[in-house]
């Protein structure tokens, strides 16, 4: 009997990484169907990290009472696996680009303000660590609404409180943390992210995302400026440099707040592939199965199927992924533990189509591997040595 691992992460718009691994698991048996194939949803530590984590171990998702960027009420959403007393949450629940209309986007007042609502409610659940998916957001405050959130004042130099918006960080001359929750101190926080920008200059947050973010090149230097102040002023207060380390610039500077807190950066899809246990689930496979929504080759820079791909070369097994848009650039995957990109439309159409018809267009394009793998096993059988 084949074992076959199904480790998609998701493909945006259209499959969370389950219904994209059910996806796989149909096209497998459409042609295999003794396959005993092992269902092990992925993320990266971007979009879709929480579901694929509590997915893979069993956990429940919490909707947590919240308010988005621009302060308006929402409900965001945090992972509980009791049985491992973790939380797993995405900043972008709270502080997402994609909550947040392209015409309303306001750079110099979104706050990270919502994010401590979720960790609060972590908090609140007891337990012992909390993983923290850094991709996603609207805001390039630096963390300083999260910060305010828990339990932080921000003041200036004649000991006023200060609003955690960008436009005010250029005014902050100390922060006061003798406030901040306590139990903070009692959790492990792990930052799932494949950003490595530091927090300031040319390669920081304002530089790098804030243009995404609705940005202008004239705001571009003036929120860099009032990063470095408002950096200062935390850095002093924690009793370290963490400026430059790497992945402080991400999730406009959300990073930098929570390294300077104690977190640990973590490439994310290497957390979520621990947390999930995929090199225990790639023990006996004959074949892996992995994919997202788009890749190129980018992806090599700690997307999810790299990652899956690179547990499976050291395991010697071979790995397939499939994409709704496959870049020419992604024949550089072929070096590294890949032997075939697939990409799954079956026919051109416009974007909502692609999008709708994705799952099974995935199921399709499965079940036409595994048949031209169970033909080439013959063809190879069959042929003199």
């Amino acid at each position: 009997m084949r074992k076959i691992v199904l480790a998609p992460d998701s493909f945006k718009e259209s499959m969370t990484a389950l219904q994209a691994a059910q996806a796989m698991q149909r096209g497998v048996q459409r042609v295999h169907p003794d396959a005993a194939c092992t269902l092990v949803p992925m993320a990266d530590g971007g979009e879709g990290t929480t579901g694929a984590i509590v997915d893979a171990l069993g956990g429940q998702l919490l909707d947590i009472p919240t308010v988005d960027a621009l302060g308006r009420p929402i409900l965001g959403t945090i992972g509980l696996i009791e049985a491992e007393s973790t939380v797993v949450l995405e900043i972008a629940s709270a502080a997402g680009i994609d909550l947040i209309a392209p015409k309303e986007r306001d750079v110099e007042f979104a706050t990270s303000r919502g994010v401590a609502d979720l960790i609060t409610a972590t908090l609140e659940t007891g337990a012992k660590r909390l993983i923290v998916g850094l991709g996603g957001s609207v805001t390039n405050d630096g963390g300083a609404g999260m910060l305010t959130g828990l339990g932080a004042r921000l003041l200036d130099a004649d000991g006023n409180e200060l609003p955690p918006q960008p436009r005010a960080l250029k005014h902050v001359d100390q922060i006061d943390l003798s406030e901040l929750d306590p139990r903070l101190s009692r959790v492990r926080i792990d930052l799932a992210c494949d950003v490595t920008n530091p927090l300031l200059g040319p390669e920081g947050a304002s530089a790098v995302f804030g243009p995404q973010k609705g940005a202008s090149p004239e705001q571009i230097p003036r929120l860099d400026h009032a990063l470095e102040v408002y950096a200062t002023a935390l850095e002093r207060a924690v009793g370290h440099r963490v400026r430059d380390h790497k992945g402080a610039g991400a999730a406009g500077g959300i990073g930098f707040a929570l390294l300077a807190l104690g977190a640990h950066q973590r490439e994310g899809v290497g957390l979520v592939a621990e947390a999930v246990g995929l090199s225990k689930q790639l023990e006996g496979a004959d074949l892996v199965l992995t994919g997202e929504g788009a890749i190129d080759a980018q992806t090599l820079s700690g997307k999810t199927p790299a990652g899956v791909a690179r547990l499976a070369r050291a395991a010697n097994i071979p790995v397939i992924a499939f994409a709704g848009r496959v870049d020419p650039s992604a024949d550089a995957l072929l070096e590294h533990g890949f032997i075939a990109i697939v990409p799954i439309l079956q026919a051109v159409s416009d974007l909502n189509t692609a999008l709708t018809e994705a799952p099974e267009n995935l199921e399709r394009s499965v079940a036409t591997c595994m048949r031209l793998l169970a033909a080439g096993a013959t063809w190879g059988n069959s042929c003199p040595a």
